[in-house]
């Protein structure tokens, strides 16, 4: 399976961290955001990753350049203008190719283990399912949450709404109706998915940040440092 590290967002409320380096190159616990992710997806057996880039891209190919020194191959989707989730990834597809494959949001920080996903996201893969998404808790910043699980399905509402960790697994078909090069949001095709009961999904308890502003960048440099939780 291949993976895909999303990449393109300006980053506004990291600014003025951000006016001058891409979000995925701030660094945190010694090393670039994207890394930890590229650290991870090779650590689980992942040789291929699509990168998409919008802001300040060429800085991120100049560091990471071909993915050799993780053991991968990198491949890049540049984007004159971000092109949302839904959009980056449909124009990423060429590159993806037509087997499911894995998306990370570039701007959270997981421990989640990355082999899980050809379990957790089997529906995905045998063909019965168009997407499967990792849960967690809600952070403070979203008390609301996005989506309910029932049964391991993927639910619109339920009495436990959990967050979208960024995590997700996808049938290229679910990107079917996008017009590349164009602007389109991930959520309105998961919402469809649902209703069709083709959306799985699992609630993962273990550590997860999302890097919205630079104190919560801040707070998990001082985390990671402090307890060598690397």
């Amino acid at each position: 399976m291949k993976a895909m590290i999303l990449a393109a967002g300006r980053g506004e409320r990291m600014r003025p961290l951000t006016d001058h380096t891409p979000k995925p190159l701030l660094n945190v616990g010694g090393k670039p955001l994207i890394v930890w992710h590229i650290e991870r997806l090779a650590h689980a057996g992942f040789r291929e990753i699509v990168i998409n880039h919008a802001h300040l891209g060429t800085q991120i190919e100049q560091a990471l350049g071909n993915g050799a020194q993780w053991n991968v191959s990198i491949q890049y989707s540049p984007e004159a203008v971000a092109l949302e989730t839904a959009g980056g990834i449909a124009n990423a597809l060429p590159l993806l190719g037509d087997a499911p494959f894995c998306v990370v949001n570039g701007d959270v920080f997981s421990t989640y283990d990355f082999t899980q996903l050809s379990v957790k996201a089997h529906a995905v893969l045998r063909g019965d399912a168009l997407a499967h998404l990792v849960l967690v808790d809600n952070p403070s910043q979203h008390p609301n949450g996005d989506f309910a699980i029932t049964d391991e399905m993927l639910q619109n509402a339920g009495e436990e709404m959990l967050t979208f960790s960024g995590i997700g697994v996808y049938q290229p078909t679910l990107f079917a109706e996008i017009v590349r090069g164009h602007a389109a949001k991930l959520a309105p095709l998961i919402r469809q998915a649902i209703t069709q009961g083709k959306a799985t999904a699992e609630h993962y308890t273990g550590i997860w940040h999302d890097i919205g502003t630079p104190q919560r960048l801040t707070e998990l440099d001082i985390w990671l440092t402090r307890d060598d939780n690397q």
